[in-house]
């Protein structure tokens, strides 16, 4: 019984070393580490947009609770025409 539970243990291992050797192998290749690089890139550019969206919601709430006026090109609105005539 124990030599066969040290046998399963051992064989085990041995599958476990083998495929964290083979993963740790691809991943210091050239492509390997191009793979990560770009999912490095692609993550950042995830969390920069993310960002900038954020942002501009939190702008644009601040502005609707402040009554500000509203960013970017103005715009002409039936009350500034008629301040403008008189």
């Amino acid at each position: 019984m124990r030599r066969g539970l040290w046998f399963v243990a051992g064989a085990g291992t041995a599958i476990y070393v083998m495929i964290r050797g083979r993963r740790a192998a691809e991943a210091l290749t050239v492509d390997g580490l191009q793979d990560r690089l770009n999912g490095l890139a692609v993550g950042a550019r995830m969390f920069r947009d993310e960002v900038a969206q954020g942002k501009a919601e939190a702008e644009t709430e601040l502005r609707e609770r402040f009554a500000l006026k509203p960013h970017g090109r103005p715009e002409l609105t039936a009350g500034q025409e008629e301040e403008g005539r008189s």
